[in-house]
């Protein structure tokens, strides 16, 4: 770590403290952005899902917002620095996702509207009519989310880290900024604030993306002077490659942040439209996780692998842009966790607590207690690479996958059967982990056939399994509920 630089400082101070204060003044500034609505927040919908009025720009940013994070800007370059062409798994996983948001999506959409919900645990309890499903479904994604906050927590402390301020102090205010920010904004803080924070995100990659190779004499250059095993993947890589690809994309749209993103929007065409423009993020992806290979021909030498992309761009930029660039990954972290922290949010005062006399304040403690809980995960989970925070997340939040995206369809699953495939799966899936290190693939052998495959996709496999099994025993009693409202709906806070 390098001595404090005050023009890198300066600019970063500049940018992230400008999108905070105007995130956090949101409702002061709405008179701008609505038409002269009221700028006091008055109820839960109003903070949690921001009325549900977001048109197809805003929900753009806003779904991409939550979906590109600092686990895009610093967490792939650092797994492609470390392990080659196998980091570039992010990019096959965006784009599985697309079509199922396209065809999925829309129909919870649906769903969720005709219903009045706010959260997955909502259409599962109208589907299945099961309190306890609604209750382990809720307290899946609540977990989940955490270890997810907590890469967006480390991706800011890296960039205050690089910029020279020493021990805890980085991790103090990624947390103390994190916490104003969704206090204060709810999620018109994020939504609209995500357009500050795509500009600033774009403005950094190309031009890291072409001065940096520029400096280096040119793509050939780059690729020359790389080492020849890093772009490609490596013997037994294909397997986990593909398999992390796939359980990434299914587990995407799962995560309370995502799925609160999709539910805001005010029409499923506005999702439809996004499932079609989303792709461009993944150009900007594949152009950011090259940076990785950019820090081994700039001769990058770090053990911290989370530290390439800053280190890379000290070395190469200015300090002041070097400062700005900082600002993006920061306000790239700031505004999904922000997402994530307010649907979790949801998920306690919807799904886990009775109707609260002020639910604006309950979800914003819950919000509060979500964030302590991802400060946990970073200083006492021991995740090789920063990545592995959100692949565990990943292996948690699919198991709520049969409940909420199986019981679309007009099968007659029973709650019971969900209940014991979750069971199942997390603990098989949990178990793994544990045993592996917190690593997101296992090794499987089967007669003389081996390789590691995505511990997420294997747990679900167990769940969906056993739901299949359970089903068979015991099956359900009454046809399923495809209408999205409860035959006996309790009043949702709104």
């Amino acid at each position: 770590m390098t001595g404090i630089n005050p023009w890198a400082l300066g600019v970063f101070i500049l940018f992230f403290a400008a999108t905070i204060i105007i995130g956090s003044s949101i409702q002061w500034l709405r008179g701008l952005f609505g038409g002269g609505k009221s700028a006091t927040v008055t109820s839960d919908e109003e903070w949690s899902l921001g009325g549900r009025q977001f048109g197809a720009w805003v929900t753009w940013f806003l779904v991409g917002g939550d979906f590109y994070t600092a686990y895009t800007v610093i967490a792939v370059p650092a797994l492609v620095y470390a392990a080659g062409g196998y980091g570039f798994f992010a990019l096959p996983y965006t784009i599985i996702v697309y079509p199922f948001i396209f065809l999925v999506m829309p129909r919870l959409w649906k769903l969720a509207h005709a219903g009045g919900h706010a959260t997955a645990a909502d259409l599962v309890r109208a589907r299945f009519n099961s309190r306890p499903l609604e209750i382990v479904v809720a307290i899946t994604g609540l977990v989940a989310v955490m270890p997810y906050i907590a890469l967006q927590l480390i991706g800011i402390r890296t960039v205050i880290q690089a910029l020279g301020l020493p021990g805890d102090i980085p991790l103090i205010i990624a947390f103390v900024s994190l916490a104003a920010y969704t206090w204060l904004g709810g999620l018109h803080a994020p939504a609209l604030t995500a357009f500050i924070k795509d500009i600033m995100i774009y403005i950094a990659v190309l031009v890291a993306v072409t001065v940096i190779p520029l400096h280096m004499g040119g793509y050939a250059a780059l690729f020359a002077g790389a080492d020849t095993s890093q772009p490609v993947l490596h013997a037994g890589q294909g397997l986990p490659y593909a398999t992390l690809a796939l359980s990434s994309a299914l587990a995407a749209f799962l995560y309370p942040h995502t799925l609160t993103g999709i539910l805001a929007a005010k029409s499923a065409d506005t999702i439809r439209q996004n499932a079609v423009f989303l792709p461009i993020y993944t150009v900007v992806l594949g152009l950011i996780a090259m940076l990785g290979l950019m820090a081994h021909t700039a001769g990058i030498k770090t053990d911290n692998a989370t530290m390439v992309v800053p280190l890379l761009f000290q070395q190469i930029f200015p300090a002041w842009f070097s400062g700005f660039c900082f600002a993006a990954i920061a306000v790239g972290a700031l505004v999904p966790a922000a997402v994530m922290a307010i649907g979790a949010a949801n998920l306690v005062t919807n799904n886990l607590l009775p109707k609260q006399k002020d639910p604006v304040r309950t979800s914003r403690i819950t919000a509060l207690a979500v964030k302590v809980g991802a400060l946990f995960c970073v200083l006492f989970l021991n995740a090789k690479f920063a990545i592995d925070f959100q692949l565990l997340g990943g292996v948690i939040i699919l198991q709520t996958f049969p409940a909420l995206i199986l019981g679309l369809l007009r099968v007659r699953f029973s709650s019971v059967a969900m209940l014991a495939g979750w069971a199942v799966g997390g603990i098989f899936g949990l178990g793994l982990c544990w045993m592996d290190g917190l690593k997101p693939i296992h090794m499987v052998t089967l007669g003389p056939l081996s390789g590691m495959i995505s511990t997420g996709l294997l747990s679900l496999v167990v769940n969906l399994v056993v739901v299949g099994l359970v089903t068979l025993v015991k099956p359900a009693t009454e046809a399923p509920n495809m209408s999205g409202v409860e035959p006996q709906k309790r009043t949702l806070v709104s």
